[in-house]
This record gives C-alpha cells, sequence and structure tokens, in this order.
C-alpha cells in the first residue's frame, strides 16, 4: 500500500523527534509513550513527515531513542488506534491520517471559529489581487483568446507573448534575457518541480539557506534529496537585518560538494532579507569551483517595500554568471496575484528545451488564458501594480511594528527591506506551541520549524504581511493572547491528548 513511499531510518526520525517540542502540561507528566505518539502525531499534521512514509521498526527506533522497546510498541499502537498509522504484517507501519482530517501543513483548510465565530489565517503569505487591473487584464486576455482557441491549446515552454513579456522585464532588471531561455510552468512550484526532476537525483546533497521556503523544502525532501543547511549570520542580534554566512557557504560547497544550491537573495522567504551584490559573486564563485548548480527563487524579487527606489535592487543573480550555472524561478503569484498559477523557469536554451520536452508527461503547459493575463499584466500596468502592492505591503509592516512594540515587545524581529513576511523571534515560546494553541482558537499560524531543514526555529514564527494593516493591531492582540496560553502550558482534555490544547 505504501511501497513507493521512502523509508524514515531511525537516525532521521530521531533527529525530528528532538525538534517536535510539545506544549507541557500545567502540573503532570505524561508517560513517555504519550510523548512519543504526540511527536509523531505533531510531524505528520505539520507535514515534516510525510503521509505514507515507512517508519523504523520498534527495535530499530527503540535503540536510537534510548527508550524501551515496550514504550515505542505502545506509541504506534496509539497511533494506531488514533489514525496516524496503518500497520501490515511483515510490511512495516507507515504514516497516515485520520479519515476527513485534513492534509498535513495545509494552509488552505478551513478553521474552526473561535467562540465568538472568528477565525485568522496567519498561514498564507499571499495578496489578494490588485484592482482594478486584474479585472481590466482578464477582459482584454479573453478578448486576445478567439486567436488561441483554433489550435489544440498545448504551449510546453509557454505562450510566446508571456514568454517575450517575462524576458522583457529581466532585460529591464539587467539580465538580457531573449525568450527562448524562459520556459512558462504552473506557478513557481511547478517550475521547481521539474528543475528538481531534472538535476537533482535521489540522494544528491542540495546546500539550502536555514531558514528557507517551507514547501521548497519539503518538496526536496520527497524527492529524496539530502538538504544540507546553511546558517544565515545575524551580526548584531536577531532585531539586525541577517546576511549570507559566506565562510559556512564555502565549507559546505568545498566540503560536501552538493548537487545544487537553493538560494532566494531577492527578500527571502521567511526572513526577507536582501543579499547584496558582492555576496551574490562570492557565493557563485565558491559553487563555480564546487561543481554546483545555484537554483535561485526569484519569486519576491519585486517586492521590494523598504527600499528607496529600485535603483537600491541589485541586479538578478544570474545576471554575475557567467558559466550558466543559475537557474532561476520566477512567479506572477506574489506581485500579481496568486491564482494566476503561473510561473516561469529562466536558463540556458538547451536546458528550457530539455524542460519542455519532459514536462509533456505531467502537465503539458499552464492555461493559456492565465498566461495571457499575466502577458498584460507584465506590461503597461505593471508598474502601477507595483505601486499598489508594494504599498500595501509597507502600511501592514508599519501597522505590525506599532502593534509588536506595544503588545509583544519582548518579541525581536529584524525590520525588513522588502518580502512578504517577518520572522519573529517568539523568546522562551514555543512556536509550535503557539501554532496548535491558534488551531483550537480559530487562528492559523505559520511556526518557524517549518522553515528549517530539520525542524530548526522552534522559537519563531512567520507573520505575513498581508492582512490589510487596519486588522493588524486584533491580530496581534489575538497573538499575545495565544503566546500567554503557550507559555503557560494550556489547559489539556481529560483523556490526556496532549495534541490538543484547549482555551483556559
Amino acid at each position: 500500500m505504501a511501497d513507493w513511499h521512502s523509508t524514515v531510518t531511525a537516525a532521521a526520525l530521531a533527529r525530528l523527534l528532538s525538534s517536535a517540542r510539545l506544549p507541557e502540561p500545567a502540573g503532570t507528566r505524561r508517560p513517555a509513550y504519550r510523548t512519543l505518539a504526540g511527536q509523531i502525531r505533531l510531524l505528520v499534521t505539520e507535514g515534516r513527515l510525510p503521509v505514507g512514509a515507512r517508519l523504523p521498526a520498534e527495535r530499530e527506533l527503540a535503540l536510537a531513542l534510548r527508550l524501551s522497546r515496550t514504550t515505542v510498541a505502545t506509541a504506534y499502537e496509539a497511533l494506531r488506534g488514533d489514525g496516524y498509522l496503518h500497520s501490515r504484517r511483515g510490511s512495516g507501519s507507515w504514516t497516515a491520517l485520520p479519515e476527513g482530517a485534513p492534509p498535513p501543513g495545509d494552509a488552505l483548510h478551513p478553521l474552526p471559529p473561535d467562540e465568538q465565530g472568528r477565525t485568522l489565517d496567519l498561514g498564507v503569505a499571499a495578496l489578494p489581487a490588485p484592482q482594478p487591473f486584474l479585472g481590466a487584464a482578464a477582459a482584454r486576455a479573453v478578448e486576445q483568446l478567439p486567436a488561441y482557441a483554433a489550435g489544440h491549446g498545448h504551449y510546453p515552454t509557454g505562450v510566446p507573448v508571456l514568454r517575450e513579456a517575462v524576458a522583457r522585464r529581466y532585460t529591464r532588471r539587467g539580465l538580457p534575457t531573449t525568450p527562448d531561455q524562459i520556459l512558462v510552468t504552473i506557478g513557481a512550484m511547478g517550475g521547481l518541480h521539474l528543475v528538481q526532476r531534472a538535476l537533482i537525483g535521489r540522494g544528491d546533497r542540495v546546500a539550502v539557506e536555514a531558514p528557507s521556503y517551507a514547501h521548497t523544502l519539503q518538496a526536496l525532501r520527497r524527492g529524496d534529496a539530502r538538504l544540507v543547511p546553511v546558517p544565515y549570520a545575524w551580526p548584531g542580534g536577531p532585531d539586525r537585518r541577517p546576511e549570507w554566512d559566506l565562510a559556512e557557504w564555502r565549507r559546505v560547497l568545498h566540503g560536501a560538494a552538493p548537487r545544487a544550491a537553493y538560494v532566494i537573495p531577492d527578500f527571502h522567504n521567511p526572513t526577507g532579507a536582501l543579499v547584496d551584490e558582492e555576496q551574490r559573486r562570492q557565493l557563485l564563485a565558491a559553487a563555480r569551483a564546487a561543481g554546483t548548480v545555484v537554483l535561485v527563487d526569484e519569486t519576491t524579487a519585486e517586492l521590494g517595500w523598504g527600499l528607496p527606489d529600485d535603483t537600491a535592487l541589485p541586479r538578478p543573480m544570474a545576471a554575475l554568471d557567467r558559466a550558466a550555472q543559475v537557474v532561476t524561478v520566477g512567479s506572477a503569484g506574489k506581485l500579481l496575484w496568486g491564482g494566476l498559477r503561473i510561473g516561469w523557469v529562466r536558463a540556458a536554451p538547451a536546458l528550457v528545451r530539455r524542460l519542455a520536452g519532459e514536462r509533456v508527461y505531467s502537465d503539458v503547459g499552464a492555461p493559456v488564458l492565465d498566461q495571457l493575463i499575466a502577458a498584460e499584466l507584465l506590461g503597461e500596468p505593471l508598474e502601477a501594480v507595483r505601486a499598489h502592492q508594494l504599498d500595501r505591503l509597507r502600511t501592514t509592516a508599519d501597522a505590525y511594528t506599532d502593534a509588536l512594540r506595544t503588545r509583544l515587545p519582548h518579541w525581536r524581529y529584524a525590520a525588513p527591506p522588502g518580502g512578504l513576511a517577518l520572522w519573529a523571534s517568539t523568546g522562551d515560546v514555543s512556536g509550535t506551541a503557539i501554532a496548535l494553541a491558534g488551531e483550537q482558537d480559530g487562528v492559523r499560524i505559520a511556526a518557524g520549524n517549518r522553515f528549517g531543514s530539520d525542524g530548526a526555529f522552534e522559537h519563531h514564527v512567520r507573520l505575513p504581511l498581508t492582512l490589510p494593516a487596519a486588522a493588524v493591531p486584533a491580530a496581534v492582540e489575538r497573538l499575545a493572547a495565544l503566546a500567554t496560553r503557550a507559555a503557560a502550558g494550556g489547559r489539556w482534555n481529560d483523556t490526556g491528548d496532549e495534541s490538543q490544547p484547549l482555551a483556559v
């Protein structure tokens, strides 16, 4: 039933479990088997342990965790009873979800409201559509659609007018680009998946920033890549802007010789960091010496709401590349609207042709109408759209600064120059505990450990700048209440289920 999924080794599961910290019930002590079952359940529901992953045998895990085999066996039995584990004699045990449970780590399933019927979604860092620009662009695209409807509608490399628009935008940003260097994909994640399948094999090492974008980390894990985290440097402390630790990057690239390095140099997700051009040059030089492909995520590259103007933006990283070792992924989803589901890959023409040839066995191409709308928005309206979106982000960031200073003054974060989120340190309070409390109170929160390659950043949360500014004070008020509850350990139900903190 689960043979196509990978097996999680005892050592790998032990590392994950060390990061899966559960809130402690006040005044009680949980049996060891309940703690172990709760940690595994937490890893599954957060998506850090894939559904269908084969778990190690009871004896192997007991040795790795220095627990009795009886403790592990009882934890497995509790997970089977709750629907989080399936077992078959001779085949082992694999993770599952109970019937009716939301997908793991899913930021899209409905939230249960609190006692006042309120919900608050802080899990998605994505802007609403810019209006009236989207509606006008869609109307113009519909007028063009009949010219495409006479054919089969399959464009494995993308509709020419959109490839031209994307190439033109790169050229204006200081990276001369031709349409044959552009492959249009179904969202940025579609582009990342294509590149991953083409360039990264099972077991290959991939160097990643720590923290990094949660969905890409999970996609790499599910492709059985071996992640090598390279921590950001925080000169001056957590309330100062982070930067690449180039000494550590050189050590990893030289010592591990990863097949690829995945980086987000332009308004990093989740920290909002912007890497300067000199650091980009130095990392590229180290990657070139190691024979490492650099996969650059530019989905947030246009979101410099904290900069004086576009002259403060470094050129795209590929502009510094002379050996075609940089592959860039971009998207219309963050600047324009995620509902368009349009992304792209910028690479050497030979790689674009290869990716286009391979994708016909999966999605054939992105929707034609969405491509036409994106092409319209990337044309004459783009600067007005950008100004509209950046103003919204800037206003919300200012509102967060005021509200956090008042209600959560012990939380620390570096004011970013752009991007879609604030990366906040929650002090001694577990971000996971805050997120668990929020799930019971109609608030979705992105806990920091989802952005670590091995469950790091337990005491962090990501706060999206995509709320309306007027909604921020009330949102921070609810965050403060959840943090207080999480710090106190919460109140727990009579069954001893440590995964369901109740309101106090």
